[in-house]
Formats: structure tokens, C-alpha cells, sequence
């Protein structure tokens, strides 16, 4: 009998862990191409800067809001060509997880499933503005992820130290 209630334990426990994407949609959008139409008329030397930053919050029990936001900025020639600005967004049924294994949900799994989308609409933004077809390569969030943990801990180190001395 103890194992039959240790067996319905652990098998509640295993369906409560749950990880449901409810929506994805876009939040905000920015294109601004401030020299068109002459920048057209220049050599097309691109020079890209991908900025990235991700934001997690909690929208009630057990459910998230993260949001990618994505900024794409090119010039030539020292000219901005154009300027995208996307936040994908999307909310999340989180449950069961541990507060580590969440962590790790929010910051870099929801990231790596909202990236494709952020990716198609900066590309369509991109080609309405008559630039040439611009695809972003894919982003290893996990890395992404597992950078920041090792900043923060020499982070922590580092103060840790300080205020030994």
C-alpha cells in the first residue's frame, strides 16, 4: 500500500512538470532607413551589429512573459542603411520545474523558441525596405546562458574578495 501511494506520488509529480507555449507574438517593431533613397545609390558594404537581450517576468502562477528583444543596425560607408528594431514575445505555462531548471527555461530555452520568429520578421522588414535579403545565424542561448552564470559567479567572486580586504 505505501508503495502504491509512493508510485501515485511520484507519478502526480511527473505530470506537474509542465512547459506549454500559450502565444507568440510580435510586441514591438521599429525600421527606420534614415538616408533612403540615396544610401541606394552607394557601394553596399555592410557592416552589422546584432544586439540581443532577453527579460523574463512572471504573469501570475506559474505563467511568464519573456521577451527577445532584437536590434539590428546597418551601415555603409559610415551612413546608417537601416536600423530594426523587434521584441518578440511570448507567454509561458512554466510548472513543476525547480527554481534552477527555470532559470534556465526563461533565460535561454523560451529565447531559442521566440529567435526564429524575431528572425523572419526583422527579414521582412528588411526586404520592404528594399535591402538586400538579410538572415540572421542562428543563437546558442544555452551558451548565451551558461556565459552570464560564469560572469556572475567571477561577479561574486570578485566582491567576495574585495570585501576580505
Amino acid at each position: 500500500m505505501a508503495d502504491e501511494k509512493a508510485a501515485t506520488a511520484t507519478k502526480t509529480e511527473e505530470q506537474e512538470q509542465q512547459f506549454i507555449i500559450e502565444r507568440i507574438y510580435v510586441k514591438d517593431i521599429s525600421f527606420e532607413a534614415p538616408n533612403s533613397p540615396e544610401i541606394f545609390t552607394q557601394d553596399w558594404e555592410p557592416d552589422t551589429t546584432l544586439n540581443l537581450n532577453t527579460n523574463a517576468k512572471a504573469l501570475g502562477e506559474d505563467h511568464y512573459e519573456v521577451e527577445l528583444q532584437v536590434t539590428v543596425s546597418v551601415k555603409t560607408k559610415e551612413k546608417t542603411a537601416f536600423l530594426v528594431e523587434v521584441t518578440q514575445a511570448g507567454a509561458f505555462l512554466i510548472r513543476g520545474y525547480p527554481e534552477e531548471q527555470l532559470s534556465h527555461l526563461l533565460a535561454s530555452f523560451c529565447p531559442s523558441n521566440l529567435f526564429p520568429y524575431a528572425r523572419e520578421v526583422i527579414a521582412n522588414l528588411v526586404s520592404k525596405g528594399s535591402f538586400p535579403e538579410m538572415h540572421l545565424s542562428p543563437i546558442n542561448f544555452d551558451a548565451l546562458y551558461a556565459q552570464r552564470l560564469e560572469e556572475d559567479e567571477n561577479a561574486t567572486e570578485a566582491g567576495k574578495a574585495e570585501s576580505k580586504h
